[in-house]
């Protein structure tokens, strides 16, 4: 009788194991291809699932995350016959597990023979400068026939980043010096051109200057000019307003003459050594004589 309990107990827990192992949980963003008796059976998607023990079996589990390869430097020849290093790397994403389960033997394998055999396609038709200038080009061309020969093998390729071009070493010495010489060259056009830039800004900076000195002289020319015709015009004002005023005062013919007389006085001013009176001022110069005498006197 104990045995027969012990016999049980034994069954429950071998059962319990075997149930318990035979419970899966799949992960956030991965799948689990099953087989039933070497067959596909089913992909299990994320959750709790239970396998039957002895008939199923997780033939392979997928990560359904998006994967980097770097390969390694692929030799590829250029048109014009320059072998070259090329070093590129895929980024894909398996959209199908049953696919990629049994549609390669190996994928990554896979992956970069194709990639190299596609590269050497490409940079065939391409020269060396070509070449280096044209990576997105060839960034895109690898891409389409990759995803169009993986679509079988539920893989889709995302991108695909040329990552170096490594060209001989005689033809990167080359390329040195070729480069040096273009920057001697704009470092020499630049130099030329800034001095070009500053001799024309002295040019016209003297230029400047001697148009603002020519047209200082003649501003001054021009004041000067209208200082001497507004003192003019002031002189024969005050003549006039002399004459209106004596006009005004009904002056005699002698007063005239008088005004006349001091008038020539003045023109002297000490500096003429002679003098000519018109005959008509003569004899009431004499009269002028006279009256200062008998002012003298008095």
């Amino acid at each position: 009788m104990i045995a027969k309990i012990v016999i049980v107990i034994i069954l429950a827990v071998l059962a319990l194991m075997i149930i318990v192992n035979n419970i899966r949980i799949v992960p956030q963003a991965n799948a689990f291809v099953i087989e039933r008796l070497g067959a596909y059976s089913q992909t299990w998607q994320v959750g709790l699932h239970f396998k039957i023990p002895f008939i199923d079996k997780v033939s392979r589990k997928v990560s359904l995350k998006e994967h980097v390869i770097d390969f390694p430097p692929q030799p590829v020849i250029t048109k014009d016959n320059v072998t070259i290093e090329i070093d590129t790397v895929v980024y894909f994403q398996i959209t199908d597990p049953k696919l990629y389960a049994y549609g390669v033997e190996n994928p990554m394998a896979a992956i970069e023979n194709l990639t190299a055999t596609t590269l050497r396609n490409i940079i065939g038709e391409l020269e060396l400068d070509g070449t280096l200038t044209s990576r997105e080009v060839i960034n895109s061309k690898i891409r389409i026939v990759l995803d169009e020969a993986t679509d079988a093998w539920g893989i889709k390729i995302n991108r695909v980043e040329v990552k170096n071009i490594i060209p001989p070493k005689d033809i990167q010495m080359a390329m040195e010096k070729q480069m040096r010489a273009e920057r001697e060259r704009r470092e020499a056009i630049l130099r030329a051109e800034g001095e070009k830039k500053s001799a024309i800004l002295i040019a016209e900076g003297n230029k400047e200057a001697v148009i603002l000195e020519a047209e200082a002289r003649k501003e001054a020319q021009i004041k000067s000019a209208e200082g001497e015709a507004q003192a003019i015009l002031m002189v024969q004002k005050a003549t006039a307003d002399g004459l209106r005023m004596l006009a005004d005062a009904d002056a005699t013919k002698e007063v005239l003459t008088l005004k006349s007389i001091e008038a020539f006085e003045k023109a002297a001013d000490g500096n003429a050594t002679k003098i000519i009176i018109p005959s008509e001022i003569q004899g009431i110069a004499g009269l002028a004589s006279s009256i200062t005498e008998i002012v003298k006197s008095e």
